[in-house]
């Protein structure tokens, strides 16, 4: 085992030691907050690590990486990678019973910047993610109609046809893209504030502040709903998917492996980008969460449950989301047939019900013989329901179109609409609390907000703050910046400080004495595969996905997805290169989080060489001069 480990003077007066453990507890019993009981503790950390993308983009990553086949690199890195990294934070929160940025400064001084990228992380994060939360309340508001608003296109000026962009589109795409954005065909078209979105914006962060305004002892109680409610929602659509006709298919579709896919690099970097993503890791949260436990709670055990839940939850989404996608693509198969059939029944006169799906290419051979020349007029549409079951999409896309339009198909559509943008609201909310919580706590350890201020005004400042930035969301062009939000703030920032948190506990605070610390909290040292993750395997994962997604980035020409009417194959979203200054806000998102560790660091270093120099200047140009009372006294 490698037992490196670099110098660090005054880390024993920084941290306390073992025995003061239990006596700091007792004292802080009254003065800071505490989990009501575990199961309070382990819902909350389990909303904060479920969330949306458990439910939109595992799915996807799975359409697009050979099925099954993704999950065999899914399920090896979350053993190798999430589990270590998950049961590490967990366990240095507890023992220095702080947030990220105090449990970082406590390690060593120049690594306060670890703990002020986390907060730039989760407050990037959070701004873009209760939009889509903002986005979630509004499909949730319109889904109390009959039909729905999205299942059918609405008449032109004249009421003498359909809208002319839903006609060549669809009504999901239209009421998503013109009825719910009123999207601008590019990022440098902002528009106006879309009134109906800054609504369900305020009532979002509105939510927010209610369910967290005394931190803990609030969003505590909520997990209650926010963390269980999911659970029973994906139950019941997976009853009622597989009462559908196609949705095995779906299933199916998604669990037959490719394993040629495993042999492509991107497959096993998607695989380890998501492991990361799901577990919530880096944002701090989950330090802050944990520091709130008693100091013997086994947090090793509690590493294992959850991340044994999010796996689990990941798959079983993915179950419940393709079985609704295996109905909406059996529909829309049979949809197609339909066309073909009646377009050949009305060229040769066909009687009703002579042709079917079984007898369509014996009738087809059968009206060519007849009459070759009328037959080969006709134009017929490509029916492959393999093709219709790829036709996926990825986040919001499949949220907001391809869910919407399956609900649409279904028996009291409004019923299933509701309740799936419930579940959808309960997912994002609860990771919302740690993204918060990610933001209040390192702000409290840098004084930036003292013990003098109310919690709730402190809550309000950040929750007002924040909401007045994402502003930015809720114009023509937000759905462009949430996407480039999306793609930069939670990418490279994350994995830079999952490798730093590690590699400072390990080798920095020393991999020995947090054996020992685990030992006194547990009960019992870390087993050979803790130690062998935390110390190699692990760190090594962390740069091998830093290096191919840096080479990819790269090499990537970056580009985004238009909304145009105009475009010559519309419906698809043209794809168009980002104008030159979005690429001073992709460093902003992407570098300020991650240059601000290594800056901090260079500040303290020079820092303390000045504060040195100095010290022994003034020990040099001090003279001595006989007191009143006799003694020596210095001058400078």
């Amino acid at each position: 085992m490698v037992k490196l480990q670099l110098p660090n003077p005054g880390l024993e007066d920084r941290i306390p030691s073992l025995e003061e453990l239990e006596v700091l507890e007792k004292e802080e019993a009254d003065t800071r907050p505490k989990w009501d009981n575990k199961t309070q503790y382990m819902l909350t950390c389990v909303g904060f690590c479920v969330g949306l993308g458990n439910v939109w983009r595992f799915p996807y990553l799975c359409q697009s990486h050979g099925g099954g086949a993704f999950m065999i690199p899914f399920l090896i890195l979350l053993v190798l990678e999430g589990i270590p990294l998950l049961h590490l934070e967990f366990a240095i929160g507890q023992r220095l019973r702080k947030g990220s940025v105090g449990v970082w400064s406590s390690i060593h001084p120049t690594l306060k910047g670890v703990g002020i990228a986390a907060m730039f992380v989760s407050l990037l994060v959070g701004l873009y993610y209760n939009t889509i939360i903002a986005w979630v309340m509004w499909y949730f508001f319109n889904s109390f109609q009959d039909p729905l608003p999205w299942s059918s296109c609405p008449l032109n000026a004249n009421r003498t046809g359909y809208i002319e962009e839903c006609a060549k589109s669809s009504p999901v795409d239209y009421f998503w893209y013109r009825e719910t954005l009123n999207i601008s065909t590019s990022i440098d078209d902002s528009g106006t504030i879309q009134w109906w979105l800054l609504l369900c914006l305020t009532c979002a962060w509105g939510v927010l502040y209610v369910c967290t305004i005394r931190g803990i002892e609030t969003s505590g109680k909520a997990v209650y709903v926010t963390s269980t409610l999911p659970y029973i929602v994906l139950t019941i659509f997976l009853i009622r998917g597989l009462t559908l006709k196609g949705s095995t298919n779906g299933i199916v579709y998604l669990f037959t492996p490719n394993v040629t896919e495993l042999a492509n690099p991107v497959t096993w970097l998607d695989a380890g980008a998501q492991v990361f993503y799901s577990f919530s890791l880096a944002f701090g949260g989950l330090i802050s969460f944990s520091s709130y436990n008693s100091v013997h709670n086994n947090c090793e055990k509690d590493a294992l449950i959850i991340s044994v839940i999010n796996g689990f939850t990941s798959v079983y989404a993915a179950t419940v989301v393709y079985s609704i996608i295996g109905f909406r693509a059996t529909e829309r198969y049979d949809d197609c047939f339909d066309k073909n059939i009646l377009t050949l029944m009305n060229a040769f006169d066909l009687p009703e019900g002579n042709v079917t799906q079984d007898n369509f290419e014996q009738m087809q051979q059968l009206c060519n013989m007849t009459d070759p020349m009328t037959f080969a007029s006709l134009k017929f549409e490509t029916c492959d329901l393999e093709s219709f079951l790829s036709d996926g999409a990825e986040g919001t896309g499949l949220a907001f179109i391809v869910f919407t339009e399956a609900i649409t198909r279904m028996p009291v559509s409004p019923l299933w609409s509701i309740l799936f943008f419930i579940m959808l609201f309960c997912l994002g909310l609860s990771s919302m609390f740690g993204n918060i919580e990610g933001v209040i706590v390192p702000l409290q350890d840098l004084k930036i907000i003292t013990p003098k201020v109310p919690k709730e005004l402190s809550n309000c400042f950040i929750c007002l703050g924040s909401y007045l930035v994402a502003f930015i969301f809720v114009l023509e062009s937000g759905n462009y910046w949430l996407a480039l939000f999306d793609n930069f703030a939670g990418s490279i920032p994350l994995l830079i400080i999952a490798f730093f948190e590690m590699f400072s506990v390990v080798y920095i605070y020393g991999i020995d004495r947090f054996n020992k610390d685990i030992e006194f909290m547990v009960g019992h040292k870390p087993n050979i595969f803790w130690q062998a993750t935390w110390r190699v395997i692990s760190p090594l994962i962390m740069l091998v996905i830093f290096f191919f997604y840096f080479v990819v980035k790269v090499n990537e020409e970056l580009l985004y997805s238009v909304w145009d009417p105009s475009y010559e194959e519309f419906p698809k979203t043209q794809k168009v290169q980002y104008p030159s200054w979005v690429y001073a806000i992709i460093v902003i998102l992407a570098g300020v989080p991650s240059l601000v560790i290594p800056s901090f660091a260079i500040y303290k270093a020079i820092r303390n060489c000045c504060q040195k120099k100095n010290d022994r200047t003034g020990l040099m140009i001090s003279t001595s001069e006989t007191s009143v009372n006799g003694n020596l006294k210095y001058t400078a």
